[in-house]
């Protein structure tokens, strides 16, 4: 299988890279950034037995942080590379009373929150970039614990007051800045795509744990990004064949 992962955020980039560096050989350059190859044995910890193999290696790419670099990426992946799947790793912020620090997510709606129309009908515009995820090709009982969620995307860190909305409006839990663009193109391409999402801090009325902190952030975000490139060899043996 043609396997591409997608990694947003530089933070996430740098973790990724860092949690990998000893396997790590060749890292080639694109227009949005780095990729390189590795073959998914590499990513096994302590549950390597039993599992049945990826033939390919895997590409991992940094698309960039924010809804422009993650669209553009998307769609240059897909025309040069035609994967079979894309995989996007990240972290996003979670709604406070609703998820807690930690928490793995499976994003299975995207919305994008951060339009403005004023012209014709706001609603429209939205329905147009949001995206229902088909995840039916993936099996179930899942192989790690989620939560299967609607995620929310802008180019803007997430406050306080847009919390009760995206909750009525849409039923998001968490947000981030780049899951609805990779959505809308994987599905403008008939490509599957995977989101997996760990939430790195909880939004409240307090703001952000990690407002003002990038050391927190990038504390934290080392800590999911070895999770999720741990678990993901278990998420493409779930793959029903």
């Amino acid at each position: 299988m043609n396997c591409v992962v997608l990694i947003s955020a530089d933070a996430e980039w740098d973790a990724v890279k860092r949690a990998l560096a000893g396997n790590l050989d060749a890292t080639h350059t694109y227009p949005f950034g780095e990729w390189f190859r590795l073959q998914p044995a590499l990513l096994r910890g302590s549950s390597e037995a039993a599992h049945r193999e990826q033939s390919e290696a895997l590409k991992f790419f940094h698309g960039g942080w924010g809804k422009i670099s993650a669209a553009a990426s998307a769609q240059f992946i897909i025309d040069h590379f035609s994967p079979d799947l894309i995989v996007n790793l990240g972290t996003c912020g979670g709604f406070e009373g609703r998820l807690q620090a930690g928490a793995v997510l499976l994003v299975d709606r995207t919305v994008v929150y951060d339009l403005i129309e004023e012209m014709t009908d706001p609603d429209a515009a939205k329905a147009h970039y949001a995206s229902a995820l088909d995840l039916s090709w993936l099996a179930e009982p899942y192989p790690h614990r989620v939560s299967r969620v609607v995620m929310a995307s802008a180019d803007r860190d997430l406050q306080a007051q847009d919390i009760a909305g995206l909750v009525e409006q849409y039923g998001a839990v968490a947000a981030d800045w780049e899951s609805a663009a990779i959505a809308w193109v994987a599905g403008r391409n008939r490509t599957r795509l995977l989101i997996l999402r760990g939430v790195s801090d909880i939004v409240g009325g307090a703001g952000g744990e990690v407002y003002g902190k990038p050391q927190l952030f990038s504390a934290r975000t080392r800590t999911i990004m070895t999770t999720l490139l741990q678990q993901l060899p278990d998420w493409l043996n779930a793959i029903k064949v």
